[in-house]
Order: C-alpha cells, then structure tokens, then sequence
C-alpha cells in the first residue's frame, strides 16, 4: 500500500471512547457488541496529500484505489478478484414522463460474487489474515456468506458459514461451490448471529459477521466513493437503500462523511433506508422516537430474504446514517416488492433480488407521495436476482412479454406454429 498516512483511531458510538486499532479485536471492550466503532483517519493529512484526480488513473485496482481510507497496512492479502467498478446507470425515464426525478442505477449485482457484500467480505479476509487468523466466519441470511466463500476460496483460507436453513438455495449452491463449511440453523439471521458468536469465542476464529465486527463498514463504504466519482463528484440528492441489517446504509453515510471530510464533496445526500414490512424494525425505532431497546422484536416473514431480521446488528450506524443525513425511513410491501423488481429487469435489464428491489420500491412509493419534486435519486441494487430467483416465478411476478404486447410478423408467427 503506497501511501504515507494509514493512521486511524477507532470511535464508540454508544461511549465515545477512542482506542488504537491493536487495543481492540472488532468492537468496543467497554460496550461489548451493544457498541459500535467508527474508524476515524487523519483527514487534514491525507487532503493536503491526496487528491481526486489521482483515483482517474487506478481504476484497475478496483475499490482499493481509495486504499488510504481502509484499515490495512500491507497489500499483501488482498483477494485477487476484482472487486468494484461496478456500473452506475442513468435512466432518466424509469419513473414515467411526468415524473421530475431523475434516476441512476448503481448495480452490485456485477459483483465477482454478485452482491455488493463483496466489498465487505474482501476486506475481511485481507484483514483476518493481516491479524494471524486462519479460519473466518460469518453469520449470515446468504449474501455475505457467499461473497465471504467467494473470496475466500481465492486466497485458500478456510471459513465457516452460519446459514439460516430457509436460505435460497441458489445462495447456498454459491457457498457449497467455493468449498465453505456451511452449518445450517433453525430459525432465522438472528439465531445464526448467536451461533457464529459463541463458536468464534469458543475456537479463536476471525468472526467476519456485520454488527460484530466494525471494520465491515469501510469495506461497504467504498461504494459511496465509487458513486460520487462516477458522477464526476456531484452528489445526488437521494439514495435509496435496503435495509435489514442496517450495514449497508451506515456504510453508504459513513463513505460520504469521510469525502466530506476531504472536501471533495461539499455535502451529505438524504439517505432512504427501505424496509419491507414484514421486517421493519428501523422503521418502527426512527418512527416512534423510542430508544431502541425498546422497540419490540417482531419475527421477520418478508419473503425479500436478505433484509429478513428481526434485530437489526448495525442499528446504530444505519439510525445515524438516516437521522445525520435528514434521511427517513420508508417500509414497502412485499407485493410491491416483487412488482418493483418485475418492472426493473423488464425496464432496464437490472436484474435485481427481492431484497435489493426494496429499494426500487421505496423510491416509487417516494416518488408518488412527493409528486412534482425536481431532484436526482440513485438506487442501490445490492444483490442479483439470479441469487434468489423464487420472486419471478412467482404468479405475481409474470408480466405480458413483449411477443404478447407487440404484434408478431406473420412469417415469424408461422414459425412457431
């Protein structure tokens, strides 16, 4: 890693207390895992030397050309697959004509393991093995098990998965390929969080799993520098982004917070966390003001299985991400689900999971109760369809194909008759 400052303290959200990275493993002794650490780097150095044009000629490196805001010392462990460039899209009309927001697609489903977990589980293993480990493991509802998999089958590190047994089994056929130990759970993400903690106490293994381990974020984050470069440093107005565990959205803000610290943004977009329904917890915290421990956990039945939880792990981060942001949160249906990701691959040919349409979902239901509104929104597509693809086969989910709504020349008609 070619660069003169990696200094970084690590913050508590809950005490505030700060540490050196080698006083703690992932999270705050003090508040144990109801805490939550912000790695905090030393910005007046690094913008006296780094700047913006410099990312314009390292693009190979994917997201580690914004190496000197992540956690690691040394290149040496870093996975050999590419990870990020992913595309950002603009399609202006997938509101309709008359709507005045102005859309862009950021897709992680062009991940090397198809989701943008995959920036999470990269930095994990050049961090586990950067600390000694040899065996990682995660708790997970599927995607950050298969990019941990994916990820670590490139390096030869050994790694154990806690897998809800309703998983998708595309998810898991993922996992199974790239050689993962995989230990299935009764129950659901909550259940497999509980498990993974204990054997990871128990066996001295790295313990990648979300809410746990803090340094996940600045993995997750590099997603918001790749979205303001792609649009040449302007910040939209919205993003939109699904929300179960809450790591992605408090990543999302914590990647425009150290940019605004560099001044190369001027300031934070509103963040939109969407939820599904059936598994809404930070929608009910933002909504009644209560504190969190308060809030009743509700089992989560939303059949967008990688946003099912009833306890949100990073809660913290992904409530400040909303409330820093003047952001809010939207809940959508599970219909509305699938009737979003129907309409994205048919519009677009974004095909996206049942958990990443969320947040297409979230900004239709935005767009119709804010009508007239002239601003610039990006949804975050965090996941591929072809990793849960139970939501368009569904009956709810077939539209008339395009054979069935244009008419047909005669002589290709004859063809299939």
């Amino acid at each position: 890693m070619n660069h003169s400052c990696r200094e970084y303290v690590l913050q508590c959200l809950v005490c505030d207390r700060s540490y050196q990275p080698h006083e703690v493993s992932y999270y705050c002794p003090h508040c144990k895992t109801e805490g939550a650490l912000d790695a905090l780097y030393d910005y007046p150095t690094l913008k006296r030397e780094w700047s913006r044009g410099r990312l314009a000629h390292d693009h190979a490196r994917g997201m580690w050309r914004y190496d000197r805001l992540m956690p690691l010392s040394s290149t040496q462990f870093i996975p050999p697959l590419l990870v990020g460039n992913t595309p950002l899209y603009s399609r202006p009309e997938l509101l309709g004509k008359g709507s005045r927001i102005k859309v862009f697609i950021k897709d992680e489903s062009r991940q090397p393991t198809g989701s943008l977990k995959d920036r999470a589980s990269a930095l994990a293993v050049a961090h586990a093995m950067q600390s000694g480990a040899r065996t990682i493991a995660v708790a997970s509802t599927g995607n950050a098990a298969s990019a941990l998999a994916g990820m670590s089958a490139s390096l030869g590190l050994r790694n154990v998965i806690y897998l809800p047994k309703t998983a998708p089994r595309e998810k898991l056929a993922q996992m199974q390929g790239y050689g993962a130990e995989i230990v299935l759970v009764d129950g659901q993400y909550d259940e497999a969080f509980e498990q993974c903690l204990d054997a990871c106490e128990t066996h001295g293994w790295y313990n990648r799993t979300t809410g746990i381990n803090s340094y996940m974020s600045e993995g997750k984050k590099t997603v918001a520098f790749e979205l303001c470069e792609q649009l040449n440093w302007q910040v939209p107005d919205l993003v939109f982004v699904p929300v179960g565990n809450g790591c992605i959205l408090g990543s999302v803000y914590k990647g425009f917070f150290d940019l605004l610290q560099l001044g190369w943004i001027e300031r934070i977009p509103r963040l939109i966390g969407v939820q599904a329904e059936h598994s809404n917890f930070m929608y009910r915290a933002w909504r009644s003001g209560q504190p969190m421990q308060q809030v009743e956990r509700i089992p989560p039945t939303s059949l967008a299985s990688s946003i099912n939880v009833a306890l949100p792990r990073d809660r913290l981060k992904a409530l400040r991400a909303v409330t820093a942001s003047e952001g809010e949160f939207i809940c959508v249906s599970d219909p509305s689900i699938v009737a979003a990701a129907s309409r994205l691959a048919a519009t677009t040919g974004v095909f996206p999971e049942a958990g990443a349409a969320s947040a297409f979902a979230g900004l239709l239901k935005y767009a119709e109760e804010n009508p007239g509104t002239a601003q610039t929104a990006v949804i975050l597509i965090t996941g591929s369809g072809l990793k849960d693809t139970s939501i368009f086969l569904s009956d709810s989910a077939r539209t008339p194909s395009r054979a069935q709504s244009h008419s047909v020349p005669a002589a290709l008609a004859d063809e299939f008759t």
